[in-house]
């Protein structure tokens, strides 16, 4: 089985070459983005396999189907980059790796945190430079302080003990509570009252329409003055512009962002030698309690191998005639 993969890293040729030997596909590694001028290159693939960033719209597809390709393999969870119906009406079947390491994510969410809390990025920039002092660098206990995670799904209940186990009061929200998780001693709570109440503020949940730009500049100012907002989910659950108005005034304390709504263009590659031309996230990067990382939460040596296998045992259901992990519109 012949499969191309698109926007594809050293890592992810490590990965799927020591993950392919038990299935035997002919592996084809572009580090191309995907989209309407690139789609030609999966020519006589009969599976594509495609990432976060990848243009999956009806206009991809349809050159996709038209080059000879049955199957969209997602190596993500993610899946609000496919135009589903135009799939389906193709008749390519997609599907996706729902979970891979939920560990990987929330531990680095977790990292945002800490790093934030303690300034960890200004003192080591600091250091390398000779000035070992302390000011500007004071932190706060995160015992007894009041977490909100909003998304109780694998990564974000992972997210939730993590912080429980800080010494941490935790509120969730969530259309399907996780009794495991009240068992623990966190509450379900509605959104209004977790942003009132919070500390922190951490995103676990899905890029819906009802969750798009979930986080606004209303959501902004009901959320405790002050307070540090993560965001490890998708880029859309914020409306980034309102972020630095509420940056500006100090209502929002601490931002760690490792997704961004305008991040295609951007994230994955080394653009140093070229001017930023993304005024909104040129403006965020100012701020000194602002940390963004270019969407690495994912990136440990387990979800990779996971994601690999996964991934083309998701192939192989497909060819067997009994598709897993499919994605419907």
């Amino acid at each position: 089985m012949r499969i191309t993969l698109f926007s594809s890293k050293p890592y992810d040729r490590d990965s799927f070459l020591a993950a392919n030997p038990s299935h035997g596909h002919d592996l084809h590694f572009l580090e191309a983005r995907l989209d309407a001028d690139t789609a030609a290159l999966a020519a006589g693939a009969e599976v594509v396999c495609a990432f976060v960033n990848d243009d999956l719209s009806a206009a991809v597809l349809a050159r996709l189907q038209a080059g000879g390709t049955r199957l969209i393999a997602l190596r993500s969870a993610g899946y609000n980059h496919v135009d589903l119906h135009a799939a389906q009406a193709l008749g390519l079947p997609v599907v996706r790796v729902p979970a891979y390491s939920p560990h990987a994510v929330a531990e680095h969410a977790v990292a945002l945190v800490m790093a934030l809390n303690r300034r960890i990025h200004r003192a080591f920039n600091r250091t390398r430079e000779g000035d070992f002092s302390l000011h500007g660098l004071t932190g706060f206990d995160l015992h007894g302080k009041t977490v909100g995670v909003i998304g109780s799904g694998q990564i974000g209940a992972v997210f939730a003990r993590i912080m429980l186990g800080f010494g941490c009061r935790v509120l969730l929200h969530d259309p399907h509570p996780d009794a495991s998780l009240t068992a623990l001693g966190a509450q379900f709570v509605a959104i209004d009252a977790l942003l009132a109440a919070c500390n922190i503020v951490s995103l676990h949940c899905p890029l819906t329409p009802a969750t798009r730009h979930l986080i606004d500049q209303d959501s902004l100012q009901r959320m405790k003055p002050g307070a540090m907002l993560i965001n490890t989910g998708r880029g859309a659950l914020v409306d980034t512009p309102a972020l630095i108005e509420a940056l500006k005034s100090g209502q929002l304390g601490y931002l760690g962002l490792d997704v961004y709504e305008e991040e295609a263009d951007l994230f994955f590659e080394d653009r140093s030698d070229q001017p930023l031309q993304d005024d909104v996230l040129a403006r965020l990067l100012t701020f000194p309690n602002v940390i963004v990382t270019a969407h690495q939460a994912f990136l440990t040596h387990e979800a990779l191998a996971a994601i690999a296998n996964t991934t083309l045992d998701n192939v192989a259901a497909w060819q067997a005639g009994r598709p897993c992990n499919r994605v419907q519109p």
